[in-house]
Parts: C-alpha cells; sequence; structure tokens
C-alpha cells in the first residue's frame, strides 16, 4: 500500500475516533481538531459563509492560520491531536 493510501486510512480511522469521543475537550483543542481537519481534506481552499457568526470566525480563523501546512502534514497533525486526546 502507498504511504499516501496509508497515510489516508489512518487519518480516516483518527476521524472516526475523534467522533466516537465523549469527553469534552478545551474549545482551543476543539480549534485545532477543527482546522487541521479542514486542511487535511480541503487544504488553503479557504471558503467564506456569508453567515458568519462569531463561532464560525473563530474556526475560520484557525484554518487559515495553517495556510501553506500540506493536506498529508495536517493529516499527521490530526493523528497525533487524536492520538493525544483519546487515551
Amino acid at each position: 500500500m502507498s504511504v499516501d493510501k496509508e497515510l489516508h486510512k489512518e487519518f480516516e480511522k483518527a476521524y472516526a475516533k475523534a467522533s466516537a469521543m465523549k469527553t469534552p475537550l478545551p474549545q482551543d483543542t476543539m480549534l485545532l481538531f477543527y482546522a487541521y481537519y479542514k486542511q487535511a481534506t480541503a487544504g488553503d481552499n479557504f471558503s467564506f459563509n456569508a453567515n458568519f457568526d462569531v463561532r464560525n470566525a473563530f474556526k475560520f480563523n484557525a484554518w487559515m492560520q495553517l495556510k501553506g501546512i500540506s493536506p498529508e502534514e495536517a493529516k499527521r497533525k490530526y493523528i497525533d491531536l487524536v492520538n493525544k486526546y483519546s487515551k
């Protein structure tokens, strides 16, 4: 299996694990989860929603701070974050 396919498979497992988490996490940690996920799946293709509220502004800002990070690197960071908080 190629490195990209293996990374994507591991990323999908991490996403499933994160989605099943029951323990509440700090807001800044949740923003990291969101930002790494968006960067991993959409890259620098930022989209702006006209129905922008404060919550979405924080999420968008967290994502924009990762501009330039490759989707592969974002997947690795996301996986590391899931592993750190799912123990």
